[in-house]
């Protein structure tokens, strides 16, 4: 039982298989901190039953759904809710579909064979840390984007500076001594890099770094 309203983190379910749902469901409720308040079968009943008043922390969101997928539905997301923490739901690891939805800008990567200690662990750490990815996606993320292509764009030396920063736990209000510019231009500098990459998110920041060998993943 929760002893106060602000301790329990709302969470909203989006998939579009009835039978997992459910089961999500009730695991979720059964985790001390946590509350199911929203369940949607595609992104278009999600945004549907979405009320100022029933807006979640986290949305555990399934990729393969009819109507409007996981995809579109992490991009609204993204440019309506930016605050909602994305988990991306999938029973696919593969490279493309992965990077495709850290480039709509979800925040964390989970299979749905994963064991409910593995996805009380991504709920904790999503609010604690930002992220979380399975061990095989991020095993994914260090295999198959290290080689990466060339540079798709001109980038400037502080541009890429940056890039570098966002790949490290400082948070952009730190970067601004390293780039030695004011806390204005930092901003303005990761709008650019935001339109220049097409990325959405911090993450997708990281992923186009990684895959171009600015940074390199150890």
């Amino acid at each position: 039982m929760h002893t106060t309203q602000t301790a329990v983190t709302r969470v909203a379910l989006v998939d579009d298989h009835k039978l997992f749902r459910k089961g999500l469901l009730e695991l979720i409720n059964g985790f001390s901190g946590y509350t199911v308040i929203l369940e949607a079968e595609n992104g278009r009943d999600f945004i549907r039953k979405l009320f100022p008043e029933k807006v979640p922390a986290i949305v555990l969101l399934d990729i393969s759904m009819p109507v409007m997928d996981g995809f579109e539905t992490a991009k609204w997301l993204q440019e309506h809710h930016p605050d909602i923490k994305i988990l991306a739901l999938s029973m696919s690891n593969d490279e493309e579909t992965v990077l495709r939805m850290l480039k709509c800008g979800v925040d964390g990567y989970i299979l749905k064979n994963a064991d409910p200690s593995e996805l009380r662990m991504a709920l904790e750490a999503l609010e604690v840390d930002g992220s979380y990815y399975s061990s095989s996606v991020s095993e994914i993320l260090k295999r198959g984007l290290v080689s990466g292509t060339q540079l798709q764009t001109e980038l400037t030396e502080r541009e890429i500076e940056f890039l570098k920063l966002a790949c490290t736990e400082l948070p952009y209000k730190s970067f601004s001594p390293f780039l030695k510019v004011s806390p204005r231009v930092v901003e303005s500098i990761r709008e650019t890099l935001f339109k220049k990459l097409d990325v959405a998110s911090r993450v997708g920041l990281v992923i186009y770094a990684i895959r171009n060998g600015i940074y390199k993943v150890e």
